[in-house]
């Protein structure tokens, strides 16, 4: 089912860049900026095409999780009984989980009226995911309470994007080979997120490249693919960034994501930089913490609180739809298949 949703998913991308006279974004081994052919004024929405208050050059929370545990360590770390509630407040409030390759690549599919958000996880430990005996997810894991709240919330899609280093869930290779198997089939994308998790912020382009490389050479020994996004160990951005986005025959990355303190805006804005886009930590509101204003409770409050800041779905993927206020922040290269009202 999930493998199907993909495939229609990049149809349906294809098709809408067409109209838009973009060429279509490419997967890892091409160049990830489109290109623009034509350019057209803005139609207006036609009178009850566009759902209900729709903005799809609203802000997305790109959330960032680290470990899973059951009872929470650390500032950082999330316990599971806290990722499940948060996750059911999402799924209430009308978010609907994407991959961080479908949100850099514009594959935003998502039902009239809901909002996208995308599930980011950190340095693949133990808590993230494992699988049982009987080949299901090992419960209190993060899989299996995404799983759990997609079966209490009908419409609340279990997928995430997982940022691998090299202990790989705490498994060995042929265990991590069946695993990654596993989350590739149920939807789940595979991002990269370095060997050892060092700052690349004063590493020779030589290091970064070993870094970047050697886990991408694990992740397709193992998985048969290359990782679409990559994700900063601790937000640390290298000297020059072209190091990162792309080393010729080894990886090239169509997005990046930095440890971040806020949502993203929306890939159709004319401000997305798909080399630069910023995450929210995940974290309850504390007392004198910084998350009182910058982490996930904070900033999920703030956009309940003003939903016209917020991207809202029109439920159909061919458009991109938003009041007239926001015409001058349309992406060039999506114009023609903007819609305004």
């Amino acid at each position: 089912m999930a493998q199907q949703a993909g495939a229609a998913s990049e149809a349906t991308h294809t098709a809408r860049a067409a109209k838009a006279g973009v060429a279509p974004l490419p997967g890892a081994s091409g160049s990830a900026t489109p290109t623009v052919t034509a350019s057209a004024p803005i139609p207006a929405a036609a009178p009850g095409a566009v759902a209900a208050k729709a903005n799809e050059l609203g802000q997305i929370p790109v959330l960032m999780y680290h470990r899973i545990m059951k009872k929470a360590e650390l500032s950082l770390d999330r316990s599971s009984k806290e990722l499940y509630d948060e996750l059911t407040g999402l799924a209430r409030d009308g978010y609907y989980p994407i991959t961080a390759a479908e949100f850099v690549s514009g594959r935003i599919d998502v039902p009239a009226g809901r909002h996208p958000v995308v599930l980011t996880f950190d340095d693949s430990t133990p808590g993230h995911f494992g699988l049982d005996p009987q080949g299901n997810p090992i419960p209190d894991t993060a899989v299996a309470v995404i799983e759990q709240v997609a079966r209490e919330n009908p419409g609340f899609r279990p997928v995430a994007t997982f940022y691998l280093n090299k202990e790989l869930f705490g498994m060995d290779e042929t265990r991590a080979a069946a695993g990654l198997g596993w989350l590739r089939q149920h939807g789940f994308e595979l991002g990269n997120h370095t060997v050892s998790h060092p700052s690349l912020s004063g590493m020779s382009e030589k290091g970064v490249h070993t870094e970047i490389g050697d886990m991408e050479d694990r992740i397709v020994r193992l998985t048969g693919a290359h990782a679409t996004t990559f994700a900063y160990p601790f937000g640390a951005v290298p000297k020059k960034k072209a190091w990162a986005e792309r080393q010729d025959g080894r990886y090239a990355f169509q997005g990046i994501f930095l440890a971040g303190w806020r949502p993203s805006v929306s890939p159709f804005d004319a401000g997305f930089d798909r080399w630069n886009i910023d995450r929210v930590r995940s974290e309850g509101k504390i007392k004198e913490n910084d998350c009182t204003k910058y982490c996930s409770t904070a900033w999920l409050e703030y956009l309940d609180k003003n939903p016209d800041e917020r991207y809202t779905s029109d439920g159909d993927p061919n458009t991109v739809t938003f009041p007239k206020a926001a015409e001058d922040r349309i992406a060039k290269p999506y114009r023609a298949y903007a819609r305004m009202y």
